[in-house]
């Protein structure tokens, strides 16, 4: 009995999963009242992780000292020291210290994204989706980039940052148009490829999870969180690129 209960469960599983890959969007979750303003399972689940992140931070930061009193604050140093050494020969030191917050931060959100949409229920369940499952996120997350990128440019070399756009000057009528589409598509297409393998991976999951109801497919789980990971990573490295780009000097 408890098996026919356990394919039952996996089956309406399928069925819900195949309906929200039909739609157009995320369900909606609930209304706010007055206002009118439909939340979606995506929004409820990002609320969720910037808590957790919120917490997380004033959990590990509240104690601080300038020698580590706990094994949180020297675990927070380690990780902290060690995304700037990584970064720091891509970006330069200077660099790698001021946009650490960004880039870490950046990193967190979309990593816990990914890891979101491997929790039971994700994606059928009201209230829990993976938000980088939903391209309306990954293009919001692309534009915070594009706009990232071109204030820095900005700050650091004037309007000499858009120098690359118009060179050689008798071909600007040309090459800005396309130089604009290419600030554009660099960031954007991180976004689509974020949005595919996640949504993608998440479908796969979920019907490995339906055809095989006896036990669960721990290896798709294992190399989701290693993808989810590698989605993550490569968002950022290549966000910390453009960041290097858009500040470095033209000889």
């Amino acid at each position: 009995m408890f098996p026919a209960a356990v394919s039952a469960g996996m089956a309406a599983i399928a069925s819900e999963v195949g309906e929200e890959a039909a739609s157009h969007g995320p369900h909606v979750f609930f209304r706010l009242p007055f206002l009118g303003l439909e939340v979606t399972s995506i929004e409820t689940t990002m609320w969720g992780i910037m808590l957790i992140v919120l917490v997380a931070a004033w959990l590990g930061t509240r104690t601080l000292g300038r020698v580590p009193r706990s094994r949180g604050q020297a675990l927070l140093e380690v990780a902290v020291d060690g995304l700037r050494a990584f970064f720091a020969p891509i970006i330069g030191e200077e660099n790698a210290r001021a946009f650490l917050p960004f880039l870490g931060s950046l990193f967190i959100f979309i990593l816990l994204s990914n890891y979101s949409g491997l929790l039971p229920g994700a994606g059928h369940l009201p209230g829990l989706a993976a938000p980088t499952s939903n391209w309306g996120v990954t293009a919001g997350l692309a534009a915070v980039v594009f706009v990232a990128v071109q204030y820095v440019g900005v700050k650091k070399r004037g309007l000499a940052y858009f120098k690359h756009m118009v060179n050689p000057w008798y071909l600007a009528p040309l090459l800005l148009p396309l130089g604009v589409v290419e600030e554009f598509v660099r960031p954007f297409a991180l976004s689509l490829r974020l949005v595919a393998n996640i949504f993608g991976g998440e479908t796969v999951v979920l019907a490995l999870l339906a055809a095989t109801p006896w036990f669960l497919p721990i290896v798709p789980l294992g190399l989701e969180l290693i993808f989810g990971f590698i989605q993550a990573f490569i968002f950022t490295f290549l966000t910390a690129i453009y960041l290097a780009t858009a500040v470095a000097e033209e000889h």
